[in-house]
């Protein structure tokens, strides 16, 4: 058996450490820990709270000690765009809000007076989304910009809690190219294009890829979880670590990240910066080994998230499948990507508006608002596949459905149906495994992506649904 490589893979709802390790030349992950995320709501203001998720990676990493599995490397990984701002002091500034917050309203035309939406695109490759970090720090600029004056240093969040646990500062490549400010020619931060948004340029560090140590654990911090190892960056997008964990993601198949968002796409040698994509909303974000995830972002299961929340959680995902299954073909169906989804007060009332407005039946129960949902998600994934089709110029035969939405048979089924293709689902903690396997790599236990795929498609069960 290979060493331990712990994965601390953090989403915007939950969290968890996942111990990795190869056994007989298969990929085995265990849950250590696990802990709740969320939103705080800080004066109105929607915001992280950094001390708390640095709190539950240390007492995640303490049952590492407990259990006697000591990581011989560890990694973080997150949701992308949002970020931490460090003063010369290297002290957090201000709060770290979340991409959700309404401060980003209107702040894509102050970019705009700067430079147009086309030769941002051509310069980025990156689609537009209004929580991207390009606008939250024209907020930072237009709305607080003493804090802006005093920043020192910009991280990412996966790069402040790796410089939380071993006191050095490193930005990681994937992760930043979610920011809208890099280039995906040089893979470096447009400095550039900074300057012309009057960014502070000094506060960027030099991007570095998946695999790269970063540092030991800090003396205070080895003394508290009881144990020192190092802390090697990975694919610290979360969507990054997971497509790397999709063992069909080659030049045939087409993948969805399936959790809170379902992010559809390709693996592509080269950005694919043409005004055609940018009309399609389709994002470059860079991958492992310098890919690029030609991708488009849908809501995602966040509505059926939300919608079970508001049910007080009495109903697990699998009897919200059972009961959309029962609804038959409910005839109702929204856009997925609507504005109106993206931080309602209320899910269900706000998927009921949209039925009345547009002139459809409205879901009453709870099983004809989940075959609703799911219904909408399949409609948009087969939207998305011939987009992408007539984009790249090829045909796809299958599609990798990774991550918790792996789980969904029903939604895997309708995607089959409405897709038109071989759909294998699997496996669902993909993010983790990606994160392990960016330490593996490093450390040689596998000695390519090609590898840990084919690792992973013999380590972890894949179902089949056929259209």
């Amino acid at each position: 058996m290979g060493g331990y490589y712990l994965a601390v893979d953090i989403g915007a709802s939950s969290g968890r450490h996942m111990l990795g390790y190869l056994q007989d030349g298969k990929i085995k992950v265990e849950e250590i820990y696990r802990f709740e995320n969320g939103m705080t709501d800080a004066g109105g203001s929607l915001v992280w709270d950094t001390r708390r998720l640095f709190a539950e990676i240390r007492a995640g990493m303490k049952k590492c000690a407990d259990a006697g599995r000591i990581p011989e490397t560890m990694s973080v990984d997150t949701w992308a765009v949002d970020y931490v701002l460090l003063d010369r002091e290297d002290r957090e500034l201000g709060s770290a809000y979340a991409y959700r917050d309404g401060r980003t309203r209107d702040m894509d035309r102050r970019v705009y007076e700067t430079i147009a939406p086309e030769a941002l695109y051509a310069r980025t490759g990156i689609q537009k989304q209004p929580f991207n970090t390009i606008y939250q720090l024209m907020a930072d600029r237009v709305q607080r910009p003493e804090i802006l004056e005093r920043a020192g240093t910009f991280l990412m969040l996966p790069d402040y809690f790796h410089f939380l646990l071993t006191g050095k500062k490193m930005s990681e490549y994937t992760n930043a190219t979610s920011t809208q400010l890099v280039s995906p020619v040089k893979k470096q931060w447009d400095r550039e294009l900074i300057r012309m948004l009057g960014y502070p340029e000094e506060m960027f560090l030099p991007l570095r890829t998946p695999g790269t140590e970063v540092g030991g654990l800090r003396a205070e911090v080895a003394k508290e979880v009881g144990f020192d190892c190092r802390v090697v960056l990975c694919g610290s997008h979360d969507t990054a670590s997971a497509v790397m964990a999709a063992p069909r993601a080659d030049g045939n198949a087409l993948y969805i990240s399936s959790g809170t968002w379902s992010l559809m796409g390709v693996e592509l040698a080269e950005a694919d910066c043409r005004e055609e994509s940018r009309r399609a909303n389709f994002t470059n974000e860079g991958g492992y080994d310098y890919r690029f995830r030609y991708l488009k972002n849908i809501m995602g299961l966040w509505m059926i998230q939300s919608v079970r929340h508001e049910l007080g959680d009495k109903y697990s995902f699998g009897q919200l499948c059972d009961m959309a299954r029962e609804a038959g073909d409910f005839p109702s169906r929204v856009e997925v990507n609507d504005a109106c989804f993206l931080a309602p007060e209320n899910m269900t009332e706000a998927i009921r508006a949209y039925c009345e407005r547009t002139g459809q039946r409205i879901p009453e129960t709870v099983g004809e608002l989940a075959c609703v949902i799911y219904r909408s998600l399949a409609d948009s994934y087969g939207e998305t596949v011939g987009e992408i089709e007539r984009n790249t110029g090829r045909r796809y035969d299958s599609i990798a459905v990774i991550g918790g939405g792996s789980n969904a048979s029903y939604l895997n089924q309708l995607t089959a149906q409405a897709t038109g293709k071989t759909v294998y689902a699997g496996p669902s903690e993909a993010t983790a495994i990606g994160n392990i396997l960016a330490q593996m790599i490093a450390a040689g236990e596998l000695d390519s992506l090609e590898t840990a795929r084919a690792c992973v498609a013999a380590s972890f069960p894949i179902q089949e649904y056929q259209p």
